[in-house]
């Protein structure tokens, strides 16, 4: 790839993945307080499957280039930038614009990544990551000796959930599909077969009392069952609306639905709280705050998986010029992991 060359993909508009495009222009420059990243790796999440459908629920309007996260070397530092900063690989959370060869930042926006770490490694646990951190550490505020539910404790998110909470000394009990319950068991989870039987029946099995948090992003009636599977004084973390994502209508409204929910719950006094989980949530009003919440936490994400306390597989490796390929595969449910774009 010529240095002074970008090569982006596009989400034009409601397409299926094979409508992706790849444009090309000329690297961009670093503005004041900016750096300029040469990506080594970028994920494929829910996030970018939703946007091509348009069913994200807060997705800006088409064309834009998709990508969530990124891991990548600081390639230009602007003005009011420290120029030690050049080469340093940085991860950074985007929402869009990381499926790109190179990307323009806000220096402080970027987390650097500790030394040891490989760029798809990490690319693993940025996103996936600080959203496990957040939910049990600053929502949820788990302690040791605690039990939980984890829906989608296989998945992107869960995953990372599951060893985090153990490492704190937390008992959790997952739901996956059948074929990841050897896994679980060997890290030392309870697992349950979301898709046989009465999933909350065999909850309160094993745990009668109830659990003191549930990880939720199933969304629909799910998010109901998770409610009343609370033991006294727990809380609910509802993050997704997975279950709607091929519904029709309004991309809003499923979320909008959780929200009133956890509004409700909320008013209700018996010691339960309901969260909604957004990632974004705060940063117009309090940017500084944000960014500092933010390098904290995926700063202690990155040390637990250089320091082997946490660990993601990647499903797969494919060339950016490759997305439609990637994110097929990763709608297709087969693949176990993180799907990472690289240049």
């Amino acid at each position: 790839m010529e240095t002074d060359r970008m090569v982006q993909v596009v989400l034009p508009g409601i397409v299926a993945p094979e409508g992706l495009e790849i444009r090309e222009g000329r690297v961009p420059e670093a503005g004041r307080a900016q750096i300029v990243v040469a990506v080594e790796a970028s994920g494929v999440s829910f996030a970018e499957q939703q946007m091509r459908r348009g069913r994200y629920y807060d997705q800006p309007p088409f064309p834009f280039v998709p990508g969530y996260d990124l891991v990548g070397r600081v390639l230009a530092t602007g003005e009011d930038v420290d120029p030690g900063l050049t080469g340093r690989r940085v991860a950074a959370l985007v929402k869009t614009g990381g499926w790109s060869s190179h990307v323009v930042l806000d220096a402080a926006d970027a987390v650097e990544v500790p030394e040891g770490l490989a760029a798809d490694e990490a690319e693993t646990v940025v996103v996936n990551g600080i959203t496990a951190w957040q939910m049990l550490h600053r929502q949820a505020r788990v302690r040791a000796g605690q039990t939980i539910l984890v829906h989608g404790a296989s998945g992107g998110v869960g995953s990372v959930l599951v060893q985090l909470a153990l490492a704190a000394g937390v008992a959790v009990i997952g739901t996956a599909s059948a074929r990841h319950h050897d896994a679980l068991r060997e890290r030392g989870v309870i697992p349950v077969d979301y898709r046989s039987g009465d999933v909350p029946a065999r909850v309160r099995e094993l745990a009668p009392g109830g659990v003191d948090a549930v990880f939720d992003h199933v969304g629909g009636r799910s998010v109901i069952d998770s409610w009343h599977l609370l033991a006294a004084g727990g809380t609910l973390v509802a993050y997704g609306s997975a279950s709607t994502r091929d519904d029709t209508g309004s991309k809003q409204w499923p979320v909008l639905k959780i929200l009133a929910r956890t509004w409700l719950w909320n008013t209700l006094p018996n010691g339960r709280r309901a969260h909604f989980y957004n990632i974004w949530a705060g940063r117009a009003l309090a940017k500084d705050r944000f960014r500092a919440r933010l390098r904290t936490d995926l700063t202690q994400v990155l040390t637990a998986l250089r320091d082997g306390e946490v660990s993601a597989p990647i499903a797969a490796r494919l060339p950016l010029t490759r997305a439609a390929e990637a994110l097929r595969l990763a709608e297709s449910g087969t693949v176990t992991g993180k799907i990472v774009l690289t240049p």
